[in-house]
Parts: structure tokens; sequence; C-alpha cells
């Protein structure tokens, strides 16, 4: 067990692998731009910009591992604010790559998305393969080991307005209306945002170093069907409607294109079921708004 900073550990993600990783006996410092509820008293939290390359530096001194979560991770939001994701998602990480060379760090986690291996994603998708390519070069200039960690359609409680399982779910709560920004032949694998914390934690295996690690669901499923789950869930009458916008960026039926670099995915043994998952999400927007 070891010093862990978790870059970006007050949002949704990066907040339930802190809490894995506290549970398991690391000593765990939370790096982000604001302090958050979700710290515990056995965490460390340390307020600061990312693009603060001392403050950054500062922050790894004396870890054995850093996570970095701390990106705009939105694909809809960085569609519209390119040169904003290109100074978080690159130069940010950056930034980090630099505190782990400085201060001798053992491993370096890097939070990516299985658009990595896509067409699909837009300015979102161009810098998490951007980061990545930093990572690998970072390991081949000065051997800093990683772990490049892909995730897939996370969902789960403390998520917001910045993922798209949380808008259905809140909009279906709100009004009754259940929407989908997107093709209605999409499918999707949504996996719970504790099994994709659960397994970024196992990801400290040494099997795992210098490689591409694939978190998604077991089963692919059709948005259209998740849509009809939610209705029956919430017990509402609703008619599922589907927006096509031009040029959204999400990929329809897979977001692998052909790569030389393949990842392997990861299955955790145990898992939340999707059901139970949905139930657990639902309950958790209800009592957050009132």
């Amino acid at each position: 067990m070891g010093k862990v900073v978790v870059f970006g550990g007050s949002g949704f993600l990066g907040s339930h692998v802190a809490d894995q990783l506290s549970d398991v006996g690391h000593e765990v410092t939370i790096f982000d731009r604001a302090h958050t509820s979700y710290v515990r008293s056995d965490q460390q939290m340390i307020c600061g910009n990312l693009l603060d390359s001392e403050a950054v530096k500062t922050a790894i001194k004396g870890a054995d591992i850093v996570y970095n979560f701390a990106a705009i991770a939105d694909l809809n939001e960085a569609r519209d604010k390119p040169l904003e994701t290109v100074r978080v998602n690159i130069e940010g990480n950056i930034h980090i790559l630099e505190g782990c060379i400085k201060h001798d760090v053992q491993r370096f986690f890097y939070a990516s998305t299985v658009y990595a291996e896509s067409r699909d994603g837009g300015f979102y998708r161009c810098s998490k393969q951007a980061a990545e390519s930093y990572v690998k070069e970072y390991y081949a200039r000065y051997g800093l080991d990683y772990t490049i960690l892909r995730y897939g359609s996370l969902y789960g409680p403390r998520s917001g307005s910045d993922n798209g399982l949380w808008r259905i779910v809140n909009q279906a709560l709100s009004n009754g209306v259940l929407r989908y920004e997107g093709n209605p032949e999409a499918m999707r694998e949504y996996i719970h945002v504790v099994d994709a914390a659960r397994a970024s934690v196992a990801a400290l295996s040494d099997e795992f170093a210098n490689r591409c690690v694939i978190f998604t669901g077991h089963e692919p499923m059709r948005v259209a069907d998740l849509l009809k789950m939610i209705a029956e869930i919430i017990g509402i009458q609703a008619d599922i409607e589907f927006t096509d916008a031009v040029d959204n960026g999400h990929y329809v039926r897979t977001p692998y294109a052909y790569q030389r670099d393949v990842g392997q995915k990861y299955i955790p043994p145990l898992h939340v079921d999707l059901g139970q998952g949905l139930l657990e999400l639902i309950a958790y927007i209800d009592n957050e708004s009132k």
C-alpha cells in the first residue's frame, strides 16, 4: 500500500476510484478545482488548477501512484470548446506526466475512453488520442510505467448533467419525457460506476502495466430498449423521442475503428446488474431534486 494522488478525484468516476483506493488501504490525496462533500476523513484534499504546473508537481511529491481523471469529459461540451479541451485534456495531462517524472512515480494511470479507438467523438476523441500518445511517449522516453483505462458508458450515483444516462432519467422524472439525442439504432454497453472504480483499482496489478484496458458493460443494449426499461421502472407511459442532431459526434453501433494498438477488455468477476443500477440512479436523482 502506498500514497496515491487522484487528479479529478472530486468528480463522478474519480471520487469512486478514490474511495475504492482508500478502502483497500492506500493513502489517498485528491487534487481538484474545488472541495467536495465526497472527500472522506481518511483522504486529503488539495484544491488547485491542473494548468498550474508547479501546484501539480507539489501535489505529486512523495506519491507512488498517480491517477488522472481531470478532464473535459462531456463530448458535447468538448465539441463547443476545442481550445479549452486541448488545454485541459492534453496540456493538463502533460503537467501531471512531468510531475510524475520529477518525483519518480512508479506508475501513472490515465482515464481515457473507448472513443480513443474510434472515428467518432469529435474534439473529445482527438484530445484523448493525443493524451494517450503522450503517455506512451513518456514511457518510451523516460520509462514512466503507465496503464491506460478506456471507459465506456458510465452511470450511477454522483453523476450529473454531463452524464448521458443521468440526463435521460432526470428528464423522465421531471416531466415524464424519454428523449435521446442520437440514432434510434444506437447500442451501448453501460457499466456501473462502482464496477468501473473497482476495476480501476484492480488494474494496479502488474499484469496491467504498460497496457490499455477497456472497461465497459457485459452486453450491448439498444438505447431504445433501455428507455423502455426506465419507463417501466419509473411507471410512466411515455413515447420515446429520438432527436438525431446533426454531427453530434456519438457513435451508433460501435465506437471502434481499426487500430494497431488494440486494448483488452477487463470484465470484473462481480458486477452491478443494470436493473438494480437503474433503481439506484433513479433514487439518487429523485433524492437530489428534493
